[in-house]
């Protein structure tokens, strides 16, 4: 089967929205404030900055540039205490913004028209390349926190250490 960039984009883009989703509903609220230092980002924070990154980069992205007038990146990175439930929100309206956006794309026809980025033009394809490679960085921020947040209570999101051949053999390796 064979399968083109955008789809391929899309499923890579659903599956770290999947992957972190797994990971967050795994804190309390609480737990997705906690900071190591002051200097490190909460899952809280990371949130708003995607969320925040999302809006800006995807919305009207085909015809304005993609760093809005309006978004306040540095408070993306203060912790407000926001609840869980209004931390989701953020989360779901950011991927909505995505989704929105790149679904309705077509490879040969999008795929190539330039864009701007904090001025500097690129086609959609790098657009979302560079979006696709900073959503999986903050995604991995995200597992990598929680993990050391719930310690032994942690429930893996991948093959378990000491399973790969288990998990091997399952696939008829």
């Amino acid at each position: 089967m064979q399968i083109g960039y955008l789809q391929s984009a899309i499923r890579e883009f659903e599956a770290y929205k999947d992957l972190g989703e797994k990971a967050i509903t795994q804190l309390s609220g609480s737990q997705i404030h906690w900071q190591p230092n002051p200097e490190s980002n909460s899952v809280a924070i990371i949130i708003k900055h995607l969320s925040g990154n999302m809006v800006s980069r995807w919305s009207d992205f085909l015809h304005t540039d993609g760093e809005k007038a309006d978004r306040n990146r540095d408070a993306e990175f203060v912790d407000t205490n926001e609840d869980f439930s209004e931390l989701m929100k953020q989360w779901g309206f950011g991927w909505d913004a995505l989704f929105s956006a790149i679904k309705p794309l077509k490879d040969d026809d999008d795929m190539r028209k330039i864009i701007y980025i904090r001025k500097k033009p690129q086609t959609v394809y790098q657009a979302i390349n560079r979006q696709l490679t900073h959503y999986a960085y903050h995604i991995g921020q995200i597992v990598y926190i929680a993990k050391q947040v719930k310690g032994q209570e942690w429930v893996n999101l991948s093959i378990p250490v000491g399973k790969s051949a288990d998990f091997n053999k399952a696939q008829g390796m």
